[in-house]
């Protein structure tokens, strides 16, 4: 399998459209109910862009498999060290270990920004994530019952965190 990690660009956004919606439609690791617009995926896009925060992608043989990025957790000046990531690998490439390099990539970017959290949201149920997300030291720091409402049933979410080291 041949690989590149890279920024990714807004002639990625179709493939990240895609990835996206997949998951706002079919799970509930993001808590949307409508699938996105491409309008909408650029927009989120060029807000990154702006505010400097990384999105990548992780290309096998020429197709855009998966990306990685983050963004503020709250908007508190105090929280400016704190970034919370999403991490989506394309249903076609899963099990093959592409999440775990753009997760890594994205700790080693957030690193060089000087930053000194990264936080994970988690649906409770999806605990492939939780354990993925122990592979690189985060741990449990918090539960909130029933905090979203999605496909007919109230949703716990789960909030591990990564100590930066700095």
């Amino acid at each position: 399998m041949k690989y590149i990690i890279r920024k990714a660009t807004e002639k990625d956004l179709e493939a990240i459209l895609e990835i996206v919606n997949y998951n706002i439609l079919n799970t509930t690791s993001i808590y949307d109910y409508e699938p996105r617009t491409l309008a909408q995926q650029k927009a989120i896009f060029d807000d990154k862009v702006k505010a400097n925060l990384p999105i990548i992608v992780i290309e096998v043989d020429g197709e855009v498999a998966g990306f990685g990025t983050y963004g503020t957790f709250r908007f508190k000046e105090g929280y400016k060290f704190t970034v919370e990531h999403s991490v989506y690998v394309s249903i076609n490439h899963q099990g093959k270990g592409l999440g775990k390099l753009l997760l890594a990539e994205m700790i080693e970017l957030a690193k060089k920004q000087k930053l000194h959290t990264m936080i994970a949201v988690i649906d409770a149920e999806n605990q492939k994530s939780v354990e993925f997300h122990k592979q690189f030291g985060f741990e449990t720091v918090g539960l909130i019952k029933e905090s979203a409402y999605k496909f007919d049933k109230w949703l716990d979410t789960v909030f591990m965190q990564l100590i930066l080291e700095n």
